[in-house]
Formats: C-alpha cells, structure tokens, sequence
C-alpha cells in the first residue's frame, strides 16, 4: 500500500483488513498454523473539518504577475492585513518543494474572493491565465467572487484582452491608492461575512 500526500505535510491514519474471496475464487488465505487469516479492524480516520488543509481559508486570493508583486501585491497584502482580512500571497504560502500549481489551486479553492491584479505583464503570462481561469470558473459557478484591479491599463486595454473583465466593476491603480482599495475590498468582505 502507498499513500501520496501530493507533497504536503501531515499525518495518515490507515490500515488494512484483508478480506476472504466471494465463493468460487480462490481458497481463505491461511497462516503458517493452518487457521484461516484473522480479520484486522480497521480505523476510519476522521474526516477533515473544510475543504483544504483541515480547514485552511483566506478572505482573498491574490493573483498577480511578478513584475507587479512590488508595487501592487505586497502592498496590498500588508493593507489588507491590518483592515483584518487574511490574504493568500504565494511568497507567503509556498515552501521549498511546494508543487507550484497544486499550492495555486488549493489557494484558490480555499479563498472567499480573488484578486486580480490585471496589468500588461499579467495578460503575456500563462501562469496568470491559469490563475485566472480557476478564478473565473469559482466565480461562474458562484462558488467565489472576483475583485479586478487594473493596473497601468485603461478600459480599452482590458476590453481589447477581455470583454467580460471589462465589464467587471474594477479600482484602478492610477485612480486609487492601495490603501484606498484595500478599505473597499475589506469593506466588501466583511459585508459578505455579516450576511
């Protein structure tokens, strides 16, 4: 038996029972002594409180592109923090030999609401189109909603990559500050907390 913990930390509780066949197979397994094999209890182990990591969650996920992690990301991140909101950043969440797409997926799955930081460098990544098609598809099913923020970009800039962003009510970085943004989008959580 193996059991793959997909490179994350924890502790399994398993075990194995081994069962005679169905009539007609094969004869009972016997031990050296010629008693038929004992029956092994099995321990079901307890199920895990939440969705990932026994119950890990964020207010907000923030996908971003690494050129903007200095200006926009960080910043944002440590506003958000003292408005009370818990943000999922990757340089804070990912470790030496993390799987980079499944600690990605598990903050996304995890998150009440995505960030997106839409800049030019953004929309030339593929990573960041992956985070943004797990984002779009929580918020299509309803599962999760989505914050934009445009950054260096005009309406026409996000229309010209994607219409349906561009009709997305977003905050602009050249029209608020990160402060200013991180209040409204605290706001917005906390207001989905009380309802």
């Amino acid at each position: 038996m193996a059991i793959d913990l997909g490179g994350y930390s924890g502790r399994i509780s398993a075990s194995v029972q081994v069962q005679p066949p169905p009539r007609g197979f094969l004869p009972p397994a016997r031990d050296p002594q010629g008693s038929p094999a004992r029956s092994v209890a099995v321990h079901e182990p307890e199920e895990p409180t939440g969705d990932v990591l026994g119950g890990q969650t964020w207010d907000v996920f923030i996908s971003h592109a690494s050129e903007d992690k200095g200006a926009v990301a960080r910043p944002l991140r440590d506003a958000l923090t003292k408005l009370g909101v818990s943000v999922w950043l990757d340089e804070a969440q990912m470790r030496i030999g993390h799987s980079l797409r499944r600690k990605i997926d598990e903050g996304i799955r995890a998150s009440r609401f995505g960030i997106v930081v839409l800049s030019a460098p953004f929309f030339a990544k593929g990573w960041t189109n992956h985070e943004l098609d797990g984002l779009v598809a929580r918020n299509v099913a309803g599962e999760q909603s989505l914050l934009p923020i445009w950054h260096n970009l005009s309406a026409e800039d996000v229309r010209r990559y994607s219409p349906s962003l561009a009709d997305k009510m977003a905050m602009s970085t050249s029209d608020y500050s990160i402060e200013e943004i991180a209040q409204q989008i605290a706001d917005v959580v906390q207001e989905e907390s009380a309802a």
